[in-house]
């Protein structure tokens, strides 16, 4: 594969990885990567940017477990990245220790605790409670724009120019740009994000069954303590993550609004963003709630199996789609990028 010409489309922390991949894995290769917008603004910028140590298939336990050695071993590489080693609490009504210990990695030991350890959160006194080891959290877009930084030297980044269509011919790809040039790649890479009903990514993006769906978090205006845990309210699929660097609680939940527009969806909190938030918030840290005034808005690709869709989307085998990460792009993305990079460059994993 020496001297192949690749094309990454989107700069978002997966296509950043994938780029990153494949510089590794072909010294000789000539890759871009092309963002309508900056490196790192759209998902990778909203990402609340937590990994949990935990899988719900196979699949995912493998992704899982790679991405977190990945990411291990990228902060010891390099301990200025904004990799930052959590405490992870599980909170529970209804989970028992076998349901718990099936949920997350073997080596993330979740053992009892008593829910005296929680006390900047305020849980109810009917949970049970488990702490959990091998979580962090990260400010995925400045971790973005440091990977991208070391990369440019080795990778062409062109930032806000759109891809207008991409059309396979001959052994190539010809990729035609916003800005009215074209590039021809011999192997593309469509990395788009919640970007998936792009006119010209569709036809490729949508056998794959991805929709788009409204992701919120509430702001909670506390300044949490350097040793507050995150804590995982494991029955509705929401956490708080404590963010001292930026003075305040993030509150993440599973918002259930589908196909949205990431062209308009981040406008602000609408009332009905802030009323399903606040009733998740009153449920498990009543205490908090009055501090909920703020958050954030944005979307993200989900796919009809919840796991990420990475595989050959034209019949030729050169235009690979890597997405649909159903809200773990950040969690998953080495994993992705590793899976991406196989099929690329044709190797079985």
């Amino acid at each position: 594969m020496t001297g192949t010409r690749i094309v990454v489309v989107g700069a978002g922390i997966v296509g950043c990885l994938v780029a990153r991949e494949l510089a590794a894995r072909d010294p000789h290769a000539a890759i871009a990567v092309l963002d309508r917008d900056a490196i790192g603004s759209g998902a990778s910028r909203r990402s609340a940017g937590l990994h949990l140590p935990r899988g719900a298939t196979e699949r995912l336990r493998a992704m899982t477990r790679y991405s977190q050695d990945y990411y291990d071993a990228l902060r010891q590489e390099r301990p200025t990245l904004p990799i930052h080693p959590t405490a992870v609490t599980v909170v529970s009504a209804t989970a028992d220790d076998r349901t718990v210990g099936e949920t997350y990695l073997s080596g993330a030991e979740p053992v009892r605790a008593d829910r005296t350890d929680l006390p900047a959160v305020g849980v109810p006194p009917d949970v049970r409670v488990w702490r959990v080891s091998g979580g962090h959290h990260t400010a995925v877009h400045e971790l973005t724009c440091a990977l991208a930084r070391d990369l440019r030297s080795r990778v062409d980044f062109r930032e806000g120019v759109a891809v207008t269509a991409v059309q396979p011919r001959g052994g190539g790809v010809l990729l035609r740009l916003s800005t009215g040039d074209t590039l021809t790649a011999d192997r593309v890479v469509l990395a788009p994000g919640p970007w998936t009903a792009d006119p010209a990514l569709a036809p490729f993006v949508a056998p794959s069954g991805a929709r788009v769906k409204k992701v919120v978090a509430l702001h909670v205006e506390q300044c949490p303590a350097d040793t507050d845990p995150a804590v995982v309210f494991q029955d509705d699929d929401a956490f708080l993550l404590p963010l001292p660097e930026r003075g305040h609680w993030l509150y993440s939940f599973a918002r259930t609004e589908w196909d949205v527009d990431p062209g308009t969806v981040a406008r602000g909190l609408s009332p009905e963003d802030v009323d399903e938030a606040r009733a998740g918030l009153r449920r498990w840290a009543p205490e908090l709630l009055k501090y909920g005034v703020s958050g954030r808005v944005f979307c993200d690709a989900y796919s009809p199996a919840r796991e990420p869709v990475v595989d050959v989307v034209d019949d030729g085998g050169r235009v690979v789609f890597a997405g649909a990460a159903n809200g773990c792009g950040y969690r998953l993305a080495p994993a992705i990028a590793r899976e991406a990079a196989d099929l690329l460059l044709g190797v079985v994993a």
